[in-house]
């Protein structure tokens, strides 16, 4: 036993002098030191010192889905992901979230985890079929109520912010059986019910409020390629039963961000001046670089960012889509009511960006494209998956749609500054995943790609980005959708047989960057 136990201690002292030395030459400064950026070199000079504002939120992002597990406990009853991963083939893994990193139930556990690592906010959502488990035909689940209530009051009791998701791609399967959920209009009504719902329980505590995560991830995926549910697509985009790629995301879209809109007009009308809180969206964003210095290219990932980001955010902040969409689909793009004009300009008091690749955009518009791997006019004729001489845009991580580029954080911060002026940004998911190779406690690369996605961060705040938040993905390993347990995100190692969480060097990493960054600002 005694040896076992200093086997123990010595494994855990490698670690943590692992740990200390990694920190200090990460940190190390001086008149001048290189940023390697895995492209080129770039020299940093003393006098750019950046120090984050003392409100700055750091914290750790999660989803109710990959988390919570406790998937019919309290009255919850089936979300449209508890459905999808019951269908053979659809799971990398054949897994499911039934269970997830059982943070239902080991919640107070897991922010034990987070206060240790000095985080001042974190980032959840909500299960909409835990709360409204048959939309707005059924009655409020009390049970759900009482479980966010007590896990709000234990966040905020750590001195934590929560910042909350009304829904991350999970809805109630009822909506989804009943009238096919966000291809009908009538989807408005149920997620304006359900945000008074969480308005009025949980909103005298939580100060920021997203509507959706990622609708353009959950539109393209779930309506174009079929990978996500409700699984629908043309033969041609995917191996589904039934829909159209072409019209479908289209539609779904359009329902989406008339709910978004119906869900903060009630905020700002019936309870944002009494409650005081904010409320916007967050979305997945790719930073495109065009394939060659053409002027066909640079104008394709002009387009690539039309109808991946722009789609969702032009019409929520100036009250249209934008004009690439209109000149290429023309009478295909469903029309905004007047009524729907009137409100659904600046309906964001901030804009979250999910963060993680970089991707070259080649021209399908004016240049012939290889049939078959994208580039349709449901992709605004981009090919946006071009190699350069061989190769994607940044450094492979073994995961297919990841390569890690940290000037994309720098350039899409940039590109959300200019496009959409003095909106607020919150950098709402950034972080590395690597294939499930067993434990791996000593993720150096994590560790490299948070320091240099951090740098490019604050380098797009020095010239002018006002960004007042950052998330890492994630605390924990989870369940990684369609990839299932195969790929780990986490700071914390999950043995996911007995849900022990065992720290990675990450986690030491995180703690000591923002207790530094923490010191400079009282400093300052």
């Amino acid at each position: 036993m005694e040896t076992a136990k200093s086997s123990m201690y010595i494994s855990q002292f490698r670690l943590w002098l692992l740990c200390f030395i990694i920190i200090t030459l990460v940190s190390l400064s001086s008149s001048s030191r290189w940023y390697d950026d895995h492209i080129s070199l770039r020299e940093i000079k003393a006098e750019e010192t950046f120090h984050f504002p003392k409100n700055f939120l750091f914290g750790t992002a999660s989803s109710a889905y990959q988390y919570e597990g406790a998937y019919l406990t309290d009255g919850k009853t089936l979300s449209n992901w508890d459905v999808f991963t019951n269908i053979s083939g659809k799971i990398a893994d054949g897994s499911h979230g039934k269970i997830a990193v059982d943070h239902y139930h080991r919640y107070p556990g897991d922010l034990d985890l987070m206060e240790d690592l000095g985080v001042n906010s974190y980032r959840l959502s909500l299960s909409w079929a835990r709360i409204l488990p048959k939309g707005r035909f059924g009655d409020v689940n009390i049970g759900g109520i009482d479980h966010y209530n007590r896990m709000i009051n234990d966040i905020l009791k750590r001195g934590i912010e929560p910042f909350v998701t009304l829904t991350h791609y999970d809805i109630p399967q009822e909506l989804e059986s009943r009238y096919g959920s966000w291809l009908n209009p009538q989807i408005r009504e149920d997620f304006e019910h359900y945000a008074n719902i969480c308005f009025g329980h949980f909103g005298d505590r939580v100060k920021f409020w997203a509507t959706f995560n990622e609708p353009n991830v959950q539109v393209i995926l779930g309506y174009r390629t079929g990978t996500y549910p409700p699984s629908r697509c043309s033969k041609t985009f995917g191996n589904c039963s039934c829909g159209d790629s072409y019209l479908e995301p289209l539609v779904a879209a359009h329902n989406i961000i008339r709910s978004h809109v119906a869900a903060v007009n009630l905020y700002r009308t019936k309870f944002q001046e009494q409650q005081r809180g904010k409320i916007g969206i967050v979305m997945n964003t790719i930073w495109f670089e065009p394939v060659s210095d053409s002027l066909a290219d640079r104008l394709a990932a002009e387009r690539a960012q039309a109808f991946y980001l722009t789609w969702f955010l032009d019409p929520v902040v100036f009250g249209r889509y934008p004009r690439e969409m209109q000149e290429i689909l023309g009478e295909d793009l469903p029309e905004f009511t007047k009524d729907d004009l009137k409100s659904s300009k600046n309906t964001l008091d901030f804009i979250g960006i999910n963060q993680y690749t970089s991707r070259y955009a080649k021209d399908c518009l004016h240049s012939v494209c290889e049939p078959g791997k994208g580039g349709s006019r449901a992709e605004g004729f981009v090919y946006a998956k071009a190699l350069k001489d061989g190769l994607p845009l940044g450094e492979p991580t073994g995961v297919n749609w990841f390569s890690v580029y940290p000037q994309g954080m720098e350039g899409m911060l940039m590109y959300a500054t200019k496009r959409y002026k003095n909106i607020p940004l919150y950098v709402t998911e950034n972080g590395f995943g690597e294939n499930n190779t067993g434990v791996l406690l000593n993720d150096y690369r994590r560790v490299k790609f948070m320091s240099n996605y951090l740098d490019a961060l604050k380098r797009a705040m020095r010239k002018g980005a006002d960004v007042r938040g950052y998330f890492a993905w994630s605390l924990l390993d989870n369940f990684e959708w369609i990839s299932g347990y195969t790929i780990r995100f986490g700071m914390y190692h999950v043995d996911f047989d007995t849900q022990e969480r065992t720290p990675r060097l990450s986690a030491s990493w995180y703690k000591n960057f923002i207790f530094q960054h923490r010191a400079q600002s009282k400093d300052d």
